[in-house]
């Protein structure tokens, strides 16, 4: 219960925040969105599609460590480190669009976005974090639903676009070129955004990284339930944004793709928030095993589905986007429920990090395996993550200590 004391929370701040966080993570799937006119135009390798990706996820792997393990947002005001990495993931995703087929670099400016993101999404966090000590469950609901509108954005852009030219004047710019850098911009005035509209408000100093909660991920039985029904999350998560768009190129050509797309992707978000809505009565681990079991079903589904009828086609995608994501909020929200007190910093941040390179192998695996078999054989494959991951959370459902 907040005491009679406590300042009340500025209104504008968690509208901010969210708007912020949607700005910055648009820049995460930006050149996924666009890829099929750079593989037109530039010539790009099949295997540019895995390569692209997995550097994103590498690049956040690794800037998540280097921030956690120089707690740069401990040393420095959180919203100033949010403004920092927002202008130049901003700058870095721009560059793109100055390119002219040099893969080589394409590839590394994707890397230091990814490193960069690490300055948005945890940092992004941590100020609401420092906002909604009470609360914090909705506000993660949100903020993770304006993650994924965020990532499925690029597609929008990408539709708005239109075939052989934009609808509206773009100052002579190609449409993928128009689309970096409608992100890129976004980006940059997000972090504006926070920097000048939501003040400091600390926590305090964070404990530093401890290896010892490493140990605790599998020591802590409730805690490696948590953790392990997430890494089955995301042996799903990633690999289907990738191949969403490819799913959907076995239907639909031109900008219809990257429609479909954005709303496959976008229903994520309506999955985070209406799982927060039932959370109170049934509790997160249920509701993330609910949706872990749907997304997974979906993989399962999937041979029939890619020759169903359009309109159950549709329902199919869009059933799977939210119910794929709709599961992340309870997976953080349990892993720092059930970590050791002292270490649930650490926890979080090696559980991320492991996550996301959980990511970079499937993305490699199933990006690859599309391209020499029908994705009716492979995507049936995606359900090995979803289905150990319920079989983990089993201790959660035991009486509890």
């Amino acid at each position: 219960m907040r005491s009679s004391m406590a300042p009340a929370v500025p209104r504008r701040i968690l509208p901010v925040i969210v708007l912020s966080q949607f700005a910055g993570t648009s820049l995460w799937f930006a050149v996924n969105a666009v890829l099929p006119d750079l593989q037109r135009g530039w010539a790009l390798p099949p295997a540019a599609l895995a390569s692209l990706t997995t550097a994103v996820q590498l690049g956040f792997v690794a800037g998540t460590l280097v921030f956690a393990l120089l707690t740069l947002a401990d040393r420095f005001p959180p919203t100033r480190v949010f403004l920092f990495c927002a202008l130049a993931a901003a700058a870095c995703n721009a560059a793109i669009a100055a390119l002219d087929g040099q893969y080589a670099l394409l590839l590394a400016l994707r890397f230091a976005v990814g490193f960069l993101l690490a300055g948005i999404y945890p940092v992004g966090m941590k100020i609401a974090a420092s906002w909604y000590r009470e609360g914090l469950g909705a506000a993660l609901g949100v903020l993770i639903g304006a993650l994924v509108l965020g990532t499925a954005l690029p597609h929008g852009l990408r539709a708005l676009a239109g075939e052989g030219g934009m609808a509206f004047a773009t100052g002579g710019l190609q449409p993928w070129q128009w689309v970096v850098l409608s992100v890129s911009v976004l980006a940059a005035l997000g972090g504006i955004a926070t920097a000048s509209l939501v003040p400091e408000h600390r926590m305090g100093a964070g404990a530093p990284v401890r290896l010892r909660a490493l140990s605790a991920l599998w020591r802590e039985p409730r805690l490696r339930a948590s953790v392990f029904g997430y890494f089955g999350h995301m042996w799903e998560l990633y690999s289907l944004y990738v191949l969403v768009p490819v799913v959907i190129a076995t239907r639909h050509a031109g900008t219809t793709v990257s429609a479909l797309a954005f709303w496959t992707i976008a229903a994520g978000a309506l999955g985070c928030a209406g799982g927060g809505l039932f959370v109170r009565r049934f509790g997160s681990a249920r509701v993330a095993r609910w949706q872990l079991a749907t997304s997974g079903a979906c993989c399962v589904l999937a041979p029939a589905m890619l020759s169903a009828p359009q309109p159950l086609f549709v329902a199919w995608l869009l059933l799977w986007g939210l119910s794929v994501a709709g599961d992340s909020p309870q997976f953080s929200a349990l892993t720092a429920r059930n970590a050791p007190p002292e270490v649930v910093g650490s926890v979080l941040t090696f559980t991320n990090c492991i996550g996301f390179a959980i990511s970079v192998a499937s993305i490699e695996v199933f990006v690859r395996a599309a391209q020499a078999w029908p994705l009716a054989a492979v995507l049936p494959w995606l359900a090995v993550g979803p289905l150990l991951g319920v079989l983990a959370m089993r201790p959660l459902f035991r009486a509890a200590p």
